[in-house]
């Protein structure tokens, strides 16, 4: 099978994984933002934003609502579908394009304020990095990019690999080898916070957080 071939498959199963994840609306999904993402975007004038790998879409239904003028994508037709829905419903669709992408092969068009990649992690092969420095390169001059990552296992993880490794902050940042004269790292840290699990379980779990500032175009 060629690398093309192969590619495709790797589209399909990831596919056809996240549109049964998302088929049917969880007991927990609230419609909540991710809390890092509000806590570093709440201060920020609303612009245009980019949300890769959207999923049910609170980060994006939040964004909209604050005046933000958002592209929300991700590979689950399911999941774009319902924060389309749940967009309409809420008077926010004339704010909000939704878009159905497998970012391993297309990144969407234009220049953004903000590109919020939440937990951008996943089983199947992506070129994680690629994507991010895309999305760093599509930022208009003063626009952030915010990368919130697993920083640990939680009990209710897909992965509980013991020896799995979570690249920390820095180390995300020195594979996007962005140029310093370019961008600029406003925040790299790994703060604790007590997360609810798919079933109501809590524990503490670790973020590592990363914000790039584009300071030139």
């Amino acid at each position: 099978m060629g690398p093309d071939s192969t590619g495709t498959t790797q589209g399909a199963d990831a596919a056809r994984f996240w549109d049964e994840h998302y088929r049917a609306p969880r007991p927990t999904e609230t419609g909540r933002p991710n809390p890092l993402l509000a806590e570093i975007a709440g201060s920020l004038t609303p612009g245009t934003a980019l949300d890769l790998g959207c999923g049910a879409g609170g980060d994006a239904l939040w964004l909209a609502d604050r005046g933000w003028r958002v592209t929300a994508v991700d590979i689950s037709a399911n999941a774009v579908r319902r924060l389309a829905e749940n967009a309409q419903a809420r008077g926010l669709h004339a704010l909000m394009s939704v878009e159905c992408v497998d970012l391993a092969k297309d990144f969407p068009e234009g220049g953004f304020d903000l590109v919020s990649a939440q937990y951008f992690q996943t089983m199947f092969a992506l070129p994680r990095s690629r994507v991010l420095c895309t999305a760093a390169h599509a930022l208009r001059p003063g626009g952030r990019l915010v990368v919130v990552d697993h920083g640990s296992t939680a009990p209710w993880s897909w992965n509980q690999d013991p020896g799995i490794h979570y690249p920390t902050p820095d180390e995300v940042s020195a594979e996007l080898a962005l140029d310093p004269v370019q961008w600029q790292v406003e925040r790299a840290d790994m703060p604790r916070r007590r997360a609810t699990g798919p079933d109501g379980q809590t524990a503490t779990v670790v973020d590592h957080v990363l914000v790039i500032r584009r300071t030139a175009a």
